[in-house]
């Protein structure tokens, strides 16, 4: 393993959070679900001096092993691993053949036959979360809902920093009473899964910037600030809220070390402000993408989408094809509302050239604010 960060060297933008895992600057890599989180950019993200973070939630607690192993295998720097807090879905049969014929033409553009029943539609979180524990990894991370406080408990027992997701304050505050050691404040304008757990999605779509200084104020945890970010400026911004790191996904998407498609990344760099919309077509949750025809199609049928992770396990062999075909209008092209800041940098940047250049930016930015 090697790191080109010296594990020894202070941290140049010191917080209480980057302190404790003597990290570089305060940047996170966002646990991006659907293939972006390679154990190849976890690695390079936390040998550069950031915190890289795997997300598992798709995986078997087999596979969560094995990911690890070759983290570790590559780095000997702190890294995250995030789940979704899911309880078994049992869905009703005539949902299910609702959303697979809504699916189906889809499925025969690529030569797939019509689609049937799952026996399971998600792993088991429970033995994910056992998993987690025995793994007795440095952070880890949880969406989609709260867990409970004695499983908070355990994990702390095994030496790991829990951090849970909020989108607006009275997640934030579950987590708090949860025994949770930091929030992830989610604001509207991130990529991908909303974590939205109480009350409705579409109500939760509360800005980055509104956001964490609520949740700093409300509760008293190190918040970590995730949506819209993409550059030095964004991280300055969210050091300015109260943040004691900022969180970015869509920067890190377009990576060399990112295991998805060269299609989704083309789109990512080629996007407009405005070319995301929030939809729970594709999967059964909200989540924010690229529009494409994907989902486009989906939503007209938005009657016959089924819960998550129902739907999403139903649109996964076809999106699966579409990635092997490097075809992203049938992909679910996750992406921020940030993604046009990313545009003054090199194609398929390293990851580790994307931390410096973070820090050059944000030390630009800080040297830049006038001095009383």
């Amino acid at each position: 393993m090697t790191s080109a960060f010296a594990s020894n060297a202070a941290p140049r933008f010191a917080t209480p959070f980057t302190t404790r895992f003597n990290l570089r600057l305060p940047v996170v890599q966002a646990p991006m679900a659907g293939g972006p989180t390679s154990p190849a950019l976890v690695a390079a993200v936390a040998n550069a001096g950031a915190l890289g973070f795997l997300a598992a939630a798709p995986f078997a607690p087999d596979k969560i092993a094995s990911e690890v192993a070759a983290i570790r295998a590559l780095t000997d720097r702190p890294f995250g691993v995030n789940l979704f807090v899911l309880d078994p879905a049992q869905p009703d049969e005539a949902v299910v053949r609702c959303a697979l014929a809504a699916i189906d033409p889809l499925r025969a553009r690529f030569g797939l036959p019509p689609g049937q029943p799952l026996p399971r539609y998600a792993p088991d979180f429970r033995a994910q979360l056992d998993m987690l524990v025995e793994l007795r990894l440095p952070v880890v991370s949880f969406t989609f809902g709260v867990l409970p406080a004695d499983d908070v408990a355990r994990l702390k027992a095994a030496g790991s920093y829990v951090i849970g997701t909020a989108t607006h304050v009275a997640e934030g505050i579950a987590w708090r009473d949860a025994g949770a050691d930091a929030i992830a404040a989610q604001g509207s304008e991130a990529g991908a899964h909303r974590g939205t757990f109480i009350g409705a999605p579409e109500h939760a779509l509360v800005g980055t910037v509104a956001l964490v200084p609520q949740l700093v104020d409300a509760t008293g945890l190190p918040v970590l600030a995730a949506g819209g970010i993409m550059d030095g400026r964004g991280v300055a911004a969210a050091l300015a809220l109260g943040a004691q790191a900022a969180v970015l996904g869509t920067a890190f998407l377009t990576c060399a070390e990112s295991a998805i498609p060269a299609d989704w990344k083309a789109r990512v760099r080629a996007s407009s402000d405005t070319a995301t919309s929030v939809t729970r077509a594709i999967t059964g949750r909200h989540a924010r993408g690229i529009r494409n025809p994907l989902m486009e199609h989906l939503e007209r049928r938005a009657d016959d989408v089924a819960p998550y992770p129902v739907q999403n396990a139903l649109t996964q062999e076809l999106r699966q094809n579409a990635s092997r075909a490097n075809d992203g209008d049938y992909l679910s092209l996750w992406s921020g509302q940030g993604a046009p800041l990313g545009r003054g940098r090199d194609a398929g940047i390293g990851a580790a050239a994307l931390v410096d250049a973070l820090e050059r930016e944000l030390h630009a930015v800080l040297a830049g604010l006038p001095r009383s």
